[in-house]
């Protein structure tokens, strides 16, 4: 290919001039590579999680994410979603197609600084509970007097990278519901009753907040659980299938043109069932399970009652139980 054209001057000798630019080609059409359509896939998930897309439409994004062979395919399948990390109504931007360093994840955006949404809380012969969407201060009190508490910190903002929980636990209990990645301390005193340390020792996660646990037990206890919201349960769900599916994916790209198909759509057909089976036994053992402690807590209430008659008979009686 030529830079230049040569062409003829009135003095009858030959003068180049420079060739045109070539023009250049559209972004939109530029073929998208993988790791594309899995940034792409990414957000879908966090959306999926943050409760933006129901599973029909994150199913359908996601099959239109992996069939886009270009940029200006991949592009309008998130112009709908809020960027990385926004906790307010902000503007709708598309994901960012180009290799920009990846921001802090998502605990940036959830300590937010100053004051908690709620301080203290305190039960006497009843129960309290702080969940969903909330602030927690610096410092949050409790008190349980023969009843019980909820602290769940999965969907909580933080109003410090370091918040302390103060539990006081009188023959009544406290549980406290942390998220994956934070990090726990656990300093409270039990008398005749106790502290659960089982979830401390686990490091926390970058720019993660740390939570402390203190306070005093008396015949009761303060318990600390490491639990996913449902959302990011039913989340890591669809990872696990996404990639049975690339599996599969690949297994047939291997046995193409072969008679293997066959036996591979009824293996998938058989996994699939298998699957669905399983996640029904599980969601059958999750709400046994969760009907067996209500039992439990029902049958341990109806025994302090029984031991508070007992007491009561022997106060009148001049004996003690």
């Amino acid at each position: 290919m030529t830079d230049a054209v040569s062409s003829a001057s009135p003095e009858g000798g030959d003068q180049q001039r420079p060739a045109p630019p070539a023009a250049r080609p559209d972004p939109q059409q530029l073929r998208a590579s993988d790791a594309d359509r899995e940034r792409v896939a990414e957000v879908l998930r966090d959306a999926l999680a943050e409760g933006r897309l129901d599973m029909a439409e994150f199913e359908e994004r996601l099959e239109a994410t992996y069939s886009a062979r270009t940029y200006g395919e991949l592009a309008p399948i998130t112009s709908d979603l809020p960027a990385a990390g926004a906790v307010t109504a902000p503007v709708a931007q598309p994901v960012s197609l180009l290799k920009e360093p990846a921001v802090s994840g998502s605990w940036l955006s959830r300590v937010t600084g100053g004051e908690g949404s709620s301080s203290w809380a305190v039960a006497v012969m009843s129960g309290f509970q702080r969940k969903g969407a909330w602030t927690v201060p610096k410092r949050f009190d409790c008190v349980a007097f023969w009843g019980g508490g909820e602290i769940d910190l999965r969907e909580a903002n933080f109003a410090d990278r370091e918040v302390v929980i103060n539990c006081v636990a009188i023959m009544g209990g406290v549980n406290v519901i942390v998220p994956p990645g934070v990090e726990v301390v656990v300093r409270g005193i039990g008398v005749m009753g106790g502290f659960d340390h089982r979830e401390e020792g686990e490091p926390g996660e970058p720019g993660a907040p740390r939570v402390i646990i203190t306070g005093f037990a008396f015949w009761g206890g303060v318990g600390v659980e490491r639990k996913l919201t449902r959302a990011e349960r039913q989340a890591r769900k669809e990872a696990r299938r996404q990639e049975k599916l690339e599996r599969r994916a690949d297994r047939r790209e291997l046995h193409a043109g072969r008679h293997e198909d066959r036996w591979d759509q009824h293996r998938e057909r058989l996994e699939r069932h298998l699957d669905e089976h399983r996640d029904r036994i599980e969601e059958r053992l999750e709400e046994h399970r969760e009907r067996r402690e209500e039992r439990w807590e029902r049958h341990r209430e109806r025994r302090e009652r029984q031991r508070d008659r007992w007491e009561d008979r022997g106060r009148r009686g001049g004996r003690h139980y």
